[in-house]
C-alpha cells in the first residue's frame, strides 16, 4: 500500500515545530498581557508601555541569539553574562558625549566580546574541552575584569547614545530586532551557517564531506561572544549607566530564550526567530505577573512553573506532529 505524501503544510510543521509553538507563545502572551494590563488599568498598554517592553526585552534578543549560535553546536556558553558585564563597564567608563568616542568605542567593545568568545572556541575546539566547564571558567575571569574596570555602579551612557539605541520615546528598537531576523536569515543560508548546522547535525558526517568542524566550532563561539557584546551597549544604554554585575542573570535568561524558542538543544536544529519569540515571552511573563500583583518574592516561583509548563506542553506537540506524519 502506497504511503500518502504529508501536505505542504504538515511538512511545514514538522520541520519548524519550535518556530510555530515559539510564535503562538508569544501571541498568546501578549493576549494575556493586554488582558490582565485592561482589567488592572481599564485601558489598553500603550506607547510608552510597548517602548519599555521591546527596550528592556533587547539586551535578551542579542544575548539568546549569541546563546543560538553555540546550542546550534551543541553546547552551552555560559559565559553570555559576564561578557556583557564586560561590556557594559567599559561602555559606562569609556563611552563619551561626542561621535568618535560612541562609534569608536563601540566597535572597539564589539570586538573585544567577539575576541572573548574566540577564545572560548579555541579552548573548546582546538583544545576539546568540555563547553560548560570552559565556558564557567570565563564566566568568572571575565566577570572579574568587568568588576575592576568599574568596582561600583555607575558612569554615564550619553543620551544621544541612548536614543539612537533604545529611543525611549518610540519602539525603534523593533527595527533593530528585525534587522536580527534578516541577519539570521541570511546566516543560515552562508557557507559559515550551512557548515555549524552540519556540525551540530553529525559532527562525524560533517567532516567527511569536507567541513572544517573545528572552525565551525570556534566561528560560532567568537558570535556569541560579538552579540553578548552587542547585549552590553544595549544594556548600558537602556539603563543610562554601568554595572558590572548586571549582565549576570542574562546568562540563564538567554538559555531560557533559546529553549522558549524551540532550538534543540541537543544541535543541529532550531530558528532564531524562534529564539527572538522566546526572549519576548520572557520579557511578557515578567510584566504580566507585575500587572497581576504577585509578590515579588513568588515571581521567580510562577516564571519556573510557566517555563517547565511551555517546555513540556512544546515537547508533547512536537512530539505529536511529527508522529502524525
Amino acid at each position: 500500500m502506497e504511503r500518502r505524501r504529508p501536505s505542504r503544510l504538515s511538512y511545514f510543521l514538522s520541520q519548524n515545530v519550535g518556530l510555530v509553538l515559539a510564535l503562538v507563545m508569544l501571541a498568546a502572551a501578549i493576549v494575556l498581557y493586554c488582558a490582565v494590563y485592561f482589567v488592572e488599568q481599564a485601558t489598553l498598554p500603550g506607547n510608552f508601555e510597548i517602548t519599555s517592553t521591546v527596550n528592556n526585552t533587547m539586551p535578551l534578543v542579542l544575548a539568546g541569539m549569541g546563546q543560538a549560535f553555540v546550542v546550534v553546536t551543541r553546547g552551552l556558553d555560559l559565559s553570555v553574562g559576564g561578557i556583557m558585564d564586560l561590556s557594559n563597564a567599559l561602555a559606562a567608563v569609556q563611552i563619551h558625549d561626542s561621535i568618535p568616542s560612541m562609534v569608536g568605542w563601540s566597535l572597539l567593545i564589539l570586538a573585544i566580546g567577539a575576541l572573548l568568545g574566540l577564545v572560548n572556541g579555541l579552548l573548546v575546539g582546538v583544545g576539546r574541552l568540555q563547553p560548560i566547564l570552559v565556558t564557567l571558567a570565563t564566566l568568572s575571569i571575565y566577570q572579574g575584569i568587568a568588576i575592576r574596570i568599574l568596582p561600583q555602579p555607575g558612569g554615564a551612557i550619553p543620551p544621544i547614545y541612548t536614543a539612537v539605541l533604545v529611543n525611549p520615546n518610540q519602539p525603534w528598537a523593533l527595527l533593530i530586532v528585525l534587522l536580527i531576523g534578516f541577519g539570521w536569515y541570511a546566516f543560515r543560508r552562508s557557507a559559515l551557517g550551512v557548515a555549524i548546522f552540519a556540525m551540530g547535525n553529525d559532527e562525524q558526517a560533517a567532516r567527511a564531506n569536507g567541513i572544517n568542524t573545528v572552525r565551525a566550532v570556534v566561528l560560532a563561539y567568537a558570535l556569541s561572544g560579538f552579540m553578548s557584546g552587542a547585549a552590553g551597549l544595549f544594556l548600558a544604554a537602556t539603563a543610562t549607566a554601568g554595572d558590572a554585575t548586571t549582565g549576570n542573570g542574562y546568562t540563564l535568561s538567554s538559555i531560557v530564550a533559546v529553549v522558549l524558542g524551540g532550538m534543540n538543544l541537543f544541535g543541529g536544529r532550531g530558528s532564531g526567530i524562534g529564539v527572538i519569540a522566546g526572549a519576548f515571552v520572557t520579557t511578557m511573563i515578567v510584566n504580566i505577573l507585575f500587572f497581576s500583583n504577585i509578590d515579588p518574592l513568588y515571581q521567580s516561583f510562577y516564571e519556573g512553573l510557566f517555563l517547565v509548563i511551555a517546555v513540556v506542553l512544546g515537547t508533547l506537540i512536537g512530539r505529536f506532529i511529527r508522529r502524525r506524519q
